[in-house]
């Protein structure tokens, strides 16, 4: 496939966006929760973290693709046994959202900024933590992610919504929509990791989670291809920053300088 066709999507997405002055899209796993459910799954349920680590090195090294070392992820949970309700139950226990999420999710509802999740993980599961933290409100966030297929045996395999990517999900395509308006939203996107590279050029204000233990694939990417980005810690940190780009107090550019929320 070439480098400048656009992948093809096995699932649909939402409606652009076209009357918003600005939209928010934010990576899921890692940077809206504490800690990466598909990471949970294959340190706990697969064959373990040591192993996941050097995938996402080799990911970086560019000797495999995101969507091959993912998938091999996924696949050491499923062939250990663990069905998909099992890793629903699981999830849903033991993940938690940033402590700052609510408020910058309250923040956006109050300005009418759509907030959009752009995620590799897998919709069903992302679904299932958020309305177990949100409630109802969770209607209100639009997910673009991949799916999940379960078999009658019990086992399951995820659905790559672009298979035909190295990425399994190509961030970029949600986002280069609104680039492509003739009058386009300031967009703001949130990441930190490796699944979100593809995403991370084509943002007007790019905030990547700092992560205690120091491994931040995204922020390693973004100053090796000098991509200006904020860090940030959590999300009450950033309803500062975007609350002064909205009231036009200051630039992204002015963001950048500093370099963190």
């Amino acid at each position: 496939m070439s480098l400048n066709t656009a992948p093809k999507s096995t699932l649909p997405y939402p409606p652009v966006h076209r009357d918003k002055k600005f939209v928010v899209l934010s990576d899921w796993d890692g940077t809206i929760t504490t800690y990466d459910s598909n990471d949970y799954m294959t340190d706990f349920l697969g064959y373990g973290k040591e192993k996941r680590r050097a995938g996402n090195l080799d990911i970086l090294s560019g000797r495999v693709t995101f969507r091959d070392a993912f998938r091999e992820m996924l696949e050491s949970v499923s062939q250990n046994g663990h069905t998909f309700e099992e890793c629903q139950k699981v999830l849903k226990e033991n993940i938690k959202l940033d402590s700052g999420f609510k408020e910058f999710f309250r923040y956006c509802k109050s300005e009418d900024i759509p907030l959009i999740i752009v995620s590799s993980g897998m919709e069903p599961l992302i679904r299932a933590i958020l309305s177990n933290h949100v409630g109802d409100d969770a209607n209100d966030i639009e997910v673009i992610s991949n799916s999940v297929n379960v078999h009658k045996d019990g086992l399951w395999n995820i659905q790559f919504r672009h298979p035909s990517s190295g990425y399994g999900h190509d961030k970029s395509q949600a986002i280069l929509p609104y680039r492509n308006l003739e009058n386009p939203p300031l967009l703001f996107f949130f990441g930190d990791g490796v699944s979100d590279m593809s995403a991370a050029k084509h943002a007007d204000v790019l905030f990547v989670k700092e992560k205690p233990d120091g491994d931040n694939d995204l922020a390693t990417y973004c100053v090796k291809e000098n991509i200006p980005h904020v860090l940030f810690a959590d999300f009450s940190k950033v309803v500062p920053v975007v609350r002064s780009i909205v009231e036009g107090k200051k630039t992204p550019k002015e963001w950048f300088e500093i370099g963190r929320a």
